[in-house]
């Protein structure tokens, strides 16, 4: 086996050690680039705000620094996510999360702190341009939603040609992608001609979302590793 990981820059450095750890060759490609947006929060509407709402570890790792590491200690905090979850605890908050078996925002809104949420406030954090699924089930419960937009995702510029030349003489057989986008670019980036190659690849995604999408692309090896965390996606390497 011969893993290619594919996160933003900087977001790689867990599944290095633990396939260095334990002999399995990869190579690190990012195929999204994550950037700060311009966007504030007031800390009036912070301070009138019932539950923060985390997206994703990008979503918790921008927030901080836009609130200089301080965040509201009024709230209750909710994280897409197990990984988001460690994100948040990293700044002793404490999150409900996405129950194990169902890690993405479906899994969060079965959660029962959820189910009653008339009349109260979230703030959604994510990057712009995220999924509303969220929003709309929580509205419709009766919460009052807004969004704080705190990064961007952007495509890295890449030579197709040398990048997938590279992976092929490495050999890698199986990729690991954490979201739908990150799956959509390599889609993009694999030239027609060599997609037989990429259908022939052991595809790891993160929830049942991104297989649907996977299998949508044409793509058939693939396993949902029901989470976008380490543990998560070792298990779903058999390792």
């Amino acid at each position: 086996m011969k893993v290619l990981l594919t996160r933003p820059q900087g977001r790689n450095q867990a599944m290095e050690e633990q396939l260095s750890q334990r002999d399995v060759a990869y190579l690190v490609t990012p195929l999204l680039a994550v950037i700060e947006t311009n966007e504030s929060m007031s800390h009036a509407t912070l301070a009138h705000t019932d539950n923060l709402l985390f997206i994703s570890t990008n979503a918790v790792d921008f927030a901080a620094t836009k609130l200089n590491n301080s965040f509201p200690q009024h709230c209750r905090y909710f994280a897409v996510g197990q990984a988001t979850a460690d994100s948040l605890a990293h700044y002793n908050i404490q999150a409900i999360s996405s129950p194990e078996e169902s890690q993405d925002s479906e899994g969060l809104l079965s959660q029962p702190q959820l189910r009653d949420v008339d009349k109260q406030s979230f703030i959604i954090v994510r990057g712009l341009g995220g999924r509303e699924m969220l929003a709309e089930q929580l509205a419709l419960r009766g919460a009052k939603v807004n969004y704080w937009q705190v990064y961007q995702r952007v495509r890295p510029k890449l030579n197709a040609k040398q990048t997938i030349q590279q992976w092929q003489s490495f050999g890698i057989d199986t990729i690991v992608v954490t979201s739908g986008e990150i799956l959509s670019n390599l889609v993009d980036l694999v030239p027609k001609e060599l997609f037989a190659w990429l259908r022939a690849c052991h595809i790891i995604v993160p929830s049942h979302r991104v297989e649907l999408q996977a299998k949508a692309m044409g793509l058939s090896h693939i396993t949902n590793a029901n989470g976008a965390n380490t543990q998560a996606i070792l298990t779903s390497l058999a390792l």
